[in-house]
């Protein structure tokens, strides 16, 4: 993946990281990412290259048949979706140490935002089964 080195972490400090990311991020509005970081998740794609300082403090919940989302077990930070089985992680934008660097570019599962907010970015937006079509054509590519 291009990029560069992201450096981040919990609330707490217990829980360190370090990624290779493009200076992209994006939001997910689905009814589970809202509820698990009380509000949009704003993220980057680090794909298999998620290092983790010591992994001890860190929680993962299965949250579908797919996927976990891991958070800090002492502070509780959101800090990681990650995709079950297939080494493919995405990070809390929030979490790195340093954001400046970063471009709102898309928005993901728009159909599910709620009416009571709104994001001034002009970005990419695809509705949930834009998003599942789009990651099965991946899947079926190899």
């Amino acid at each position: 993946m291009a990029g560069q080195t992201v450096k981040g972490g919990c609330l707490c400090g217990a829980v360190k990281f370090t990624a290779t990311a493009a200076n992209e991020a994006g939001v997910c509005h689905c009814s589970m990412c809202r509820k698990w970081a009380a509000g949009p998740f704003m993220a980057i794609e680090v794909g298999p290259t998620l290092k983790i300082e010591d992994d001890t403090q860190l929680g993962v919940y299965r949250s579908s048949e797919w996927a976990e989302r891991c958070f800090c077990k002492k502070c509780g930070t959101s800090l990681f979706y990650r995709l079950v089985g297939k080494n493919y992680d995405v990070v809390s934008a929030e979490a790195l140490d340093d954001t400046s660097h970063m471009t709102l570019v898309s928005q993901i599962f728009i159909d599910e935002k709620p009416a009571y907010y709104d994001f001034a970015n002009k970005t990419k937006m695809q509705t949930g089964a834009e998003v599942f079509a789009e990651f099965a054509a991946a899947q079926a590519k190899g």
